[in-house]
């Protein structure tokens, strides 16, 4: 796989993405009203209708990583995800200049990071949000 094989996703993508994470809801928000939303497709993994067997394999693994499939049955996880999805979107030249060297293992340490600490991150957020209001 080439470091830049995100460039090769083809649409439409199948972003799987946790519906009770308070950053990946305010994502697919935008993604739900994006100019070129007709080239995704959003699977809410929390959903009863989900069958994480199914679609790919473990559950917790689609809750630890961002999870894209692409029209042609690629899939691309983590920051990959990431890279892939904005491919699909249009966003290329962000994506090349992602994937070059230093720049694509910094964001990769950093979407790693995250991952990891999203749902604490996400909890903490939220309360800060509400109590702003």
């Amino acid at each position: 796989m080439s470091r830049f094989s995100p460039l090769d996703a083809s649409a439409p993508a199948t972003l799987y993405h946790d519906g009770h994470c308070p950053f990946c809801r305010v994502e697919v928000n935008w993604l739900s009203r994006h100019q070129h939303q007709d080239r995704i497709r959003l699977v809410d993994i929390q959903s009863d209708a989900f069958n994480a067997t199914h679609d790919r394999g473990e559950f917790d693994a689609m809750m630890g990583l961002l999870h894209v499939k692409d029209s042609q049955g690629n899939w691309y996880i983590g920051m990959e995800a990431s890279r892939a999805l904005y491919a699909v979107l249009g966003y290329r030249r962000l994506v090349w200049l992602s994937c070059l060297p230093g720049l694509k293992g910094a964001l990769n340490w950093g979407y790693r990071w995250f991952a990891r600490r999203r749902v604490r991150l996400g909890q903490w957020w939220e309360k800060r949000s509400n109590g702003s209001s």
